[in-house]
């Protein structure tokens, strides 16, 4: 449909496997799965709700009529209900038992959360795939040296592996995050109305051992160990707000590479892919503009922007519940994710495919090396006996006058030449080249790169039984 407004996230940036997850069809499927769990836990805690009931359910839990269940929300604008009764239709059998006891959010809130933690998964594991690009990344180039910066402007040298090891830490930082929000994770479980399981302590005739056994059995049934403590009709929406920000945690660390590979490619140091019949400029075509990762950038302050609306959501909740949540929802938690996954698509695909130029790397170097190493060179000076500050004025003197025909007359940086040429440096002229060696200038760079990734990637891929994965990127 060309004249309609279609999301880009779907249709653009995101793979269909996190589209899925938040479709319609996944969410009332869980739907049915978490009413025949109910069905089941309260059977077995003696209800009268027999083995052909349940038989039923399992029978068309993937099959729905949809058809049915939109004509049934268009008569009672309510799409809980709605589906209650489309269930019924198909399992007349059932029909007396479904939903028995829940409020609306037993399937709502209890599915919404099982979306979330299966689209954490995806995030998991894109996330995994990304940090194995940027280590073999970080390891093939830990002693390149290229200029670092401070301010955006040039300081002392580092490595180009080095400098992936920060893109680095920064998402396994992240991914400490997500990890723990995935750990004990939980459901909102049998809670009634108002979370006071009234209903449920009606339906056991007061016996409150069989309500709290219920809710550890639905919530069993559907693959989860927690529940959250209380709650009132809904569960905490401070929830949301934290699920959203680890994921813009995880955006700012995708924005922060995604900068830095715009301005090395600007420096034309590092490129990301550019495929042989690509075009960077509709005007000028000699442009390799780097598109990929400014659309990094574009997602990732989408997604960044989301934490606050969440915010505001659970501060503002009534009591204990109101409705103003649920179309907010509806537009934030799905379209975090699927922004989230065009930023993890894209860097995935930039991260296996960059591509260096270690030539313009060292004449950059070159430009700037000079400056850095007088301190060097003045040291040396001073072993062979030379007063300290002397050499020090004639180096200032010498470096502004090389700065001044650098910025002011477009001439290369001759400050090493001007050094040679003065006879105060005599005693170290002729180590002056092999002291101007850029290793020289990385310090523990080369070894911190191994030894981080030694440290901490290797063992969290360990633990976590890494597999390389193949997404369908769009890019």
């Amino acid at each position: 449909m060309k004249d309609i407004y279609e999301n880009p996230l779907i249709t653009r940036y995101a793979d269909r496997k996190t589209a899925e997850i938040f479709s319609d069809d996944y969410k009332f499927k869980l739907w049915r799965k978490l009413w025949i769990a109910l069905a089941e836990s309260e059977k077995e805690l003696g209800l009268a709700i027999t083995d052909a009931q349940i038989a039923e359910m399992k029978k068309y839990v993937d099959k729905i009529d949809y058809e049915y269940a939109e004509r049934e929300e268009k008569i009672v604008r309510h799409d809980v209900m709605a589906h209650v009764h489309t269930f019924g239709h198909q399992a007349p059998l059932a029909e007396p038992i479904i939903h028995l006891g829940a409020t609306s959010c037993f399937v709502t809130d209890n599915a919404e959360l099982i979306q979330i933690y299966d689209a954490l998964g995806i995030v998991k594991q894109k996330m995994l795939t990304v940090m194995d690009k940027l280590r073999v990344f970080a390891l093939k180039y830990k002693d390149l040296p290229v200029l670092g910066y401070t301010h955006l402007q040039p300081a002392q040298l580092t490595t180009l592996g080095k400098r992936a090891t920060l893109w680095l830490y920064d998402l396994y930082l992240d991914f400490e995050d997500l990890t723990h929000l995935m750990r004990g994770y939980k459901l909102r479980g049998v809670k009634g109305t108002t979370g006071t399981q009234a209903s449920f302590l009606s339906l056991f005739d007061g016996n409150r051992e069989k309500v709290k056994k219920l809710q550890k059995k639905v919530v069993e049934k559907m693959g989860f160990k927690h529940v959250f403590a209380v709650s009132g009709q809904t569960y905490t929406r401070k929830f949301d707000y934290s699920v959203l920000s680890v994921l813009s945690r995880i955006a700012q660390s995708a924005y922060k590479f995604a900068n830095d590979m715009r301005i090395m490619q600007s420096f034309k140091e590092v490129e990301e892919p550019f495929e042989k019949t690509q075009i960077g400029s509709s005007a000028m075509a000699y442009k390799r503009n780097p598109m990929r990762s400014e659309r990094i950038c574009a997602l990732a302050r989408f997604v960044e922007s989301l934490p606050m609306n969440e915010a505001v959501t659970a501060s503002t909740q009534w009591f204990e519940r109101t409705l103003d949540d649920s179309a907010n929802k509806r537009l934030t938690i799905p379209q975090a994710f699927l922004a989230l996954d065009g930023v993890l698509n894209i860097y995935i695909n930039i991260t296996e495919n960059m591509v260096v130029y270690p030539n313009v790397i060292a004449r950059r170097i070159n430009e700037e090396l000079p400056f850095m190493a007088t301190e060097e060179i003045l040291m040396e000076c001073v072993k062979a006996g030379k007063s300290r500050q002397q050499l020090h004025e004639r180096i200032r003197m010498h470096s502004m006058e090389s700065a001044r025909a650098v910025k002011e007359r477009g001439e290369k940086n001759d400050l090493i030449e001007r050094i040679k040429g003065d006879a105060e440096f005599a005693a170290v002229k002729d180590s002056i080249d092999s002291i101007l060696r850029p290793e020289n200038f990385v310090g523990c760079a080369p070894e911190q790169v191994t030894d981080f990734i030694s440290e901490y990637i290797d063992p969290l891929f360990a633990e976590e039984k890494y597999v390389p994965f193949d997404p369908d990127i769009k890019v």
